[in-house]
């Protein structure tokens, strides 16, 4: 066994450690007076009941998908019943990771509303300390958890059968450990829809009745659903995102993996283990980039937010692409390595790598061009809010449908680039490279939701102006960094469910999709409306919570004496039950869907038309994320851009405006879109790529390929190969 890979978990550990470290720091800031305490206490409360309420309900799922997994690997020539542990193992740490993100955000919101009273550097530090314990407990949980059942599996299945790195019985360990990565992404996509449903409904009610019908602030202490909306924040933006990146971190590194047994590495002093072991060590290596960035992250009072959070991680990412060079140098071997007929180097591996960084900085770049306050998309909603709220929903769906041409042409160029690099081992390894700073990337849109949390606060609490100014400017921040977030999460999902679609084509026995098969074709239209069919599940749940949210503001309004006049309380509490009640009953079919589906295709069609439908689902839900989450971006942007004042057409235009009510509208139509169906769309694709690979083996062709490919000299491979086959990673008939 190479004593590299026990480091892998080791450097999982020390991220946990860090994540102790710093979340005792955070909790021993100073919380504010009663007032603050009491308010972030049923935050708090709600948070946790609306978690303990979803993971009961997540408990039955993973009792019934265990039993069935088990059915599965008891039944199968390579199969193993192993992977229920790994299966429920992956689950538990993905339900963790959520759970200790939202633990540390319930508590540095209101210790960032009390630093907000000192300055804005102090509530910057406290606000992404925060962060960071999510970040790094995420990475630690995902790196020690992976890493440690890999050397387990590897001593079951491998060394004690004597089995070799590219045998059956290598295979068989890799096959198990996707059962950590389903349980992960099961879980992931669970608290991704059921959070989003949550804060949206809660959202939703409480911008319709409160500033649109009633006239009073955002966060204003006399709003009933002001509670709900808050904890939402935490549920959805904290839980649900840091299950989400724990689910893609996981996938990303296991789908290169798996292809990394392909590779064939003639002279590899790890005996034949390093294309397996390269992408856990640069995970390994990104927890100590992402750590270097992050304590790199500061900030003057009057100083830029988002230059000092850009700084970090960007040199997060030169650290990464330079330790990566050292670590491909050292793992893989010096002649050539080939997989699938490619012929490639360690060098070519490194290439790939930075290719895959260079798409993540990019596609976070356009997604911050695209949803930040004062850039040309969110000025011409602003704009176009001055005559309406139907133009304002307009201007919103026309930037969103725009904003999806950039990404989708680096994503391109990235694939095309890493496949001439290293083949499809290329591209998976230039998903994994990108993901190295996923600690870095998931601390900075931790910070987001903090920050907004910090400034309800602050207003619930009748804070000084300049307090609520300042959490107001960490906020706006928090905005872009989230919609930052959710780029990086979809070229991430992109890359990770190629990287899975080339893995289940190798394990199912097929090397080629035919489109001209009409079963072929119809499964490739069924994948393409998954997306669509999830979506609006996704927003009509939220729009039916939401509804009942209004109707119960509305009866508080009515029926409550002196709640306008801020001497009656609010009943808080049964806003909170509606969300809470809601999101657990809407969640379950949009969920369904995403396991259901390849299981059924899988089974009834076979392999080949299993993988139509898979390409489908994930061209069509990488468009709709991108489309989704930067269009809610922009709407959200541009009912801030108020906040300070704007100039429309020579007239300064505040809060309380016409065109300031018509962005709110247009906000509330982006609140789902961005929060809820969009950044399902990444976790849907990758799901239903791991639920393939899983019942692959099952479900395999009896011979290698449908059709084969014409054979070409490995020399001459790359060169050869059509731009579309590279861009897809298999050769159409």
């Amino acid at each position: 066994m190479p004593l590299v890979l026990y480091a892998v978990p080791v450097l999982g550990l020390f991220a946990l450690l860090y994540t102790w470290v710093r979340s005792g720091w955070v909790s021993r800031q100073d919380a504010g007076d009663e007032r603050m305490r009491t308010i972030a206490g049923y935050i708090a409360d709600g948070a946790i009941a609306f978690l303990r309420a979803e993971y009961r309900v997540m408990a039955i799922f993973v009792l019934i998908a265990s039993a069935f997994l088990f059915y599965l690997g008891s039944t199968g020539e390579k199969s193993s019943p192993v992977i229920v542990i790994a299966f429920i193992i992956g689950a538990f740490l993905s339900a963790l990771a959520g759970y200790i993100g939202m633990k540390i955000a319930t508590k540095a919101n209101v210790r960032t509303a009390q630093a907000a009273r000192t300055s804005l550097s102090k509530a910057l530090n406290v606000s992404f300390s925060g962060g960071s314990v999510m970040g790094m407990g995420v990475a630690g949980l995902a790196v020690m958890g992976l890493g440690s059942l890999f050397i387990v599996f590897y001593q079951l299945f491998v060394v004690s059968k004597g089995g070799t790195a590219n045998g059956i019985e290598m295979e068989t360990a890799l096959e198990v450990l996707t059962g950590f990565s389903l349980g992960a992404e099961s879980i992931a996509l669970f608290a991704r829809v059921g959070g989003g449903i949550y804060t949206k409904a809660a959202d939703v009610g409480a911008d319709l009745v409160g500033k649109v019908e009633a006239g009073i602030p955002e966060d204003d202490p006399r709003n009933p659903a002001t509670i709900a909306d808050n904890v939402g924040d935490n549920v959805g933006d904290v839980a649900g995102m840091g299950a989400d990146l724990f689910g893609s971190y996981v996938a990303t590194i296991l789908a290169t993996m798996v292809l990394g047994r392909e590779v064939i590495a003639r002279g590899d002093q790890f005996q034949g283990l390093s294309p397996i072991l390269l992408p856990m060590v640069i995970a390994g290596m990104g927890i100590v980039a992402s750590l270097i960035g992050i304590l790199l992250v500061r900030v003057k009072e009057g100083g830029n937010v988002q230059g000092a959070l850009n700084f970090g991680n960007y040199v997060s990412v030169v650290v990464s692409a330079v330790a990566s060079f050292f670590i491909i140098r050292w793992i893989l071997p010096t002649e050539d390595l080939v997989i699938r007929g490619v012929t490639f180097n360690a060098m070519s591996v490194f290439w790939a790598v930075i290719v895959g960084l260079i798409v993540g900085t990019l596609m976070s770049i356009i997604t911050e061009y695209y949803t930040a306050m004062g850039r040309r998309p969110v000025l011409s909603i602003v704009r176009q809010s001055s005559t309406g709220h139907a133009t304002t929903v307009i201007g919103g769906l026309s930037v969103g449908m725009e904003s999806t041409v950039l990404p989708i042409l680096v994503l391109a160029a990235g694939i095309i680039l890493s496949y001439e690099f290293a083949g499809l081992y290329g591209v998976a390894i230039a998903a994994a490279g990108m993901m190295a700073t996923t600690a870095m990337q998931l601390a900075i849109d931790a910070f987001g939701p903090i920050a907004d949390n910090a400034g309800g606060i602050a207003e619930m609490s009748d804070l000084p102006k300049e307090v609520r100014e300042r959490t107001d400017i960490l906020d706006a921040v928090g905005n872009t960094t989230a919609a930052t977030g959710k780029g990086f999460a979809i070229a991430s999902a992109a890359l990770t469910s190629l990287a899975l679609f080339a893995a289940f084509m190798g394990t199912a026995n097929i090397t080629s999709i035919d489109i001209s098969n009409a079963r072929v074709l119809a499964g490739l239209f069924v994948g393409a409306m998954i997306p669509f069919i999830f979506s609006g599940l996704a927003i009509s749940a939220v729009g039916r919570a939401a509804m009942a949210m209004v109707q119960e503001v509305r009866r508080q309004f009515r029926e409550i004496p002196g709640i306008m006049e801020g001497t009656g309380r609010p009943e808080y509490e049964k806003c909170v039950a509606i969300s809470t009640d809601a999101a657990i009953r809407e969640m379950m079919l949009p969920g369904a869907i995403a396991l259901l589906v390849p299981v059924l295709v899988g089974f009834t069609f076979g392999p080949e038309v299993l993988g139509g439908t898979l390409a489908g689902v994930t061209v069509s839900g990488v468009l709709m994320a991108i489309f989704q989450s930067n269009a809610g971006g922009a709407w959200d942007n541009a009912k801030k851009s108020f906040e300070k004042g704007v100039m429309i057409d020579g007239v300064m235009q505040y809060k309380g405006s016409d065109a300031h009510k018509a962005s709110v509208t247009g906000d509330t139509v982006g609140d789902p879109f961005k929060d809820t169906s969009g950044p399902s769309m990444n976790i849907l694709i990758k799901l239903m790529s791991i639920v393939s690979l899983v019942i692959a083996p099952h479900i395999a062709a009896p011979s290698r390929g449908v059709v084969q490919a014409p054979e070409v000299p490995a020399t001459h491979v790359r060169s050869a190969l059509p731009v579309p086959a590279a861009a897809v990673a298999v050769l159409i008939k």
